[in-house]
C-alpha cells in the first residue's frame, strides 16, 4: 500500500492560486505537481471559501483563543515552579 503524502500549507496555496488563475486546466496543474485532479479542485474550493474570512478579519491572522491563553499561562506557571525547584537543587 502506498504511503500517504502530506503537503504543506504553502504548497496547497500555490496550487490553489495556480488553479484560480485559470491559465491551465486542473488536469495540467495536477500532472505538473503530481497530485490528483480532485485534490487540486478541493484546494481551489477551500481557497475560495476561505477568502471571505481574510477580508472579514481585515487581513489579520486570528489571535489565540481564551482557552489557549489560559493553558499557556498555566504552563508558564508550572515551568516557573519547576525552574525554581531545579535551581534550588543546584545551589545545594
Amino acid at each position: 500500500m502506498a504511503k500517504r503524502r502530506k503537503f504543506t500549507d504553502q504548497f496547497k496555496a500555490k496550487i490553489a492560486l495556480e488553479a484560480l488563475r485559470g491559465d491551465k486546466t486542473i488536469q495540467e496543474i495536477a500532472a505538473k505537481h503530481q497530485v490528483h485532479p480532485n485534490q487540486v479542485s478541493t484546494w481551489k474550493r477551500q481557497a475560495v471559501e476561505g477568502m471571505a474570512d481574510v477580508f472579514a478579519r481585515g487581513g489579520k491572522p486570528e489571535g489565540p483563543t481564551e482557552a489557549e491563553i489560559k493553558e499557556l499561562h498555566a504552563k508558564i506557571g508550572r515551568l516557573a515552579v519547576e525552574n525554581d525547584f531545579l535551581s534550588e537543587g543546584l545551589k545545594r
